[in-house]
């Protein structure tokens, strides 16, 4: 059911565009659209806001030997059959049944050396004070951490931000580095593996980072990391 408040239906469409709803909601959502223009504005405003997120992913080439795999997969050249007498009206549907069925072969033996799924990305969106959107954070199963800001900011002279995470359970954030002027970043977490839940805050720092390994000034956004869609 789609709420009736605006900041829990802001909230709904930005999960619903970072794609973590699960099945049920979203398509209540999308046959909300319709007739819902306001929910339709929350949409849009959404979409761009999350632009920058399409910079974290990067191209990824299939593997070389996918093709060949494929086509060994594949049945080999039919008989010739011989010529037909009489062509009759329904020649062209039966061959047409018989390369439909030499496809269904060729895409049933795709599914079988398909590699297995790989773990979902993880993903989040961190929050100000005031509940709104300022970073885009995905993290690999890899260890490989991304940040990208949806709304630079200027910084006062002589303060720098500063990247942690939080596993769950853990009770002292881990410094993942600090982030440049330019508001995007592609750290290694080392020994910190990104998982479900785990927090990803950003504090205000003196140059250099906090001289404590905690955060010492304020922890200016926060998000927790979530199962990229999610069901």
């Amino acid at each position: 059911m789609i709420p009736t408040d605006p900041q829990d239906r802001d909230i709904l469409v930005g999960e619903y565009v970072l794609g973590t709803l699960d099945a049920r909601t979203a398509a209540e959502l999308e046959a909300a659209l319709p007739g819902d223009a306001a929910l339709r504005a929350a949409l849009h405003a959404w979409e761009a806001r999350l632009a920058p997120l399409m910079v974290l992913a990067g191209p990824e080439a299939p593997p070389p030997d996918l093709w060949d795999r494929i086509e060994a997969a594949l049945p080999g050249p039919a008989r010739p059959a011989p010529a037909p007498k009489r062509r009759g009206w329904l020649d062209p549907w039966r061959g047409w049944a018989i390369g439909a069925s030499a496809v269904a072969a060729g895409l049933a033996a795709l599914i079988v050396i398909r590699p297995a799924p790989e773990p979902p990305r993880l993903m989040t969106v961190l929050l100000t004070q005031r509940d709104q959107p300022a970073w885009v954070v995905e993290a690999d199963p890899g260890g490989q951490l991304r940040l990208a800001s949806l709304n630079p900011r200027r910084l006062e002279e002589g303060r720098v931000m500063q990247l942690w995470g939080l596993p769950p359970g853990a009770t002292v954030p881990t410094s993942l580095g600090l982030i440049p002027p330019e508001g995007r970043l592609t750290v290694s977490t080392g020994g910190l593996r990104p998982e479900p839940g785990m927090l990803i805050e950003i504090s205000l720092e003196p140059p250099g980072g906090s001289p404590t390994g905690r955060p010492t000034g304020p922890v200016l956004f926060i998000g927790q990391l979530t199962a990229a869609g999610a069901s």
